[in-house]
């Protein structure tokens, strides 16, 4: 799977979870918490629906790092057997 296969598969789980934020374009650089508004639930519930998406599993130390888009992108290609 490429980059942009998982770039686009996150936006479409936010825009799931978030149906609100479909007006919204996210970037790589859009900031999860301030850009879009959502919470820490909310994230942890995008994380896991990512997770369970693309069977992998992406340390909870490592979530508050997490703050672009692209970020999250990285974790996840990085996981990506």
């Amino acid at each position: 799977m490429t980059r942009q296969e998982v770039l686009e598969q996150t936006k479409k789980v936010i825009y799931d979870c978030f149906p609100d934020m479909a007006d919204l374009d996210l970037q790589e650089d859009s900031v999860i918490n301030t850009e879009t508004a959502i919470d820490s639930m909310g994230f942890v519930l995008v994380i896991c629906k990512l997770e369970a998406l693309f069977d992998v599993r992406i340390p909870e130390r490592q979530w508050q790092k997490l703050q672009t888009l692209g970020d999250v992108v990285d974790a996840i290609c990085k996981r990506l057997k």
